[in-house]
């Protein structure tokens, strides 16, 4: 049982690399444009210890509301107790990477336009835009033989001694 409560106390997993994935930082990570309003994920880098947020945030997807030079201002929701508080932290921009949780969505967005603009010049109407849960698989009639078709049955329950 753990009893050290310091600012990393059980991070030796949580902060540690993957495989294969240690070595120099990629100039792409200092490089990304972040503005005011994007979405973005939280994931600290280990082998940079400044500007890394605290274990919480590993993992949270926030919403940047201030960008600085190095740095940029992220809000996220943080549960206590029976509420949910925004908290606005700075994190430096090796802990933060665009999120992809928003794309599926903006992807459907540009399918159903393009669907409902393709619909008008045909005049038709507007097909069903909304996603449908997995429906269950279509039913099938399977043929056989009589001589293919085996009865299988458990046998007689026998008490050994």
């Amino acid at each position: 049982m753990p009893h050290h409560f310091g600012y990393r106390a059980r991070t030796r997993d949580l902060f540690s690399k993957p495989f294969r994935q240690h070595g120099a930082i990629k100039m792409s990570n200092y490089l990304t444009v972040f503005r005011v309003g994007d979405i973005v994920d939280i994931k600290a880098d280990s082998a940079i210890h400044k500007g890394m947020p605290h274990k919480f945030y590993h993992g949270k997807t926030g919403r940047v509301w201030n960008v600085t030079k190095r740095a940029v201002g992220v809000e996220v929701n943080k549960q206590v107790g029976n509420r949910i508080i925004k908290k606005r932290i700075h994190v430096r921009v090796e802990h933060v990477r665009h999120s992809k949780s928003r794309q599926e969505f903006l992807d459907r967005v540009v399918a159903n336009a393009q669907a409902k603009k393709a619909a008008k010049a045909e005049n038709k109407p507007v097909p069903e835009l909304r996603r449908k849960p997995q429906q269950p698989r279509d039913g099938t009639i399977v043929k056989a033989s009589k001589d293919s078709v085996k009865t299988i049955w458990v046998p007689i329950y026998d008490e050994v001694f």
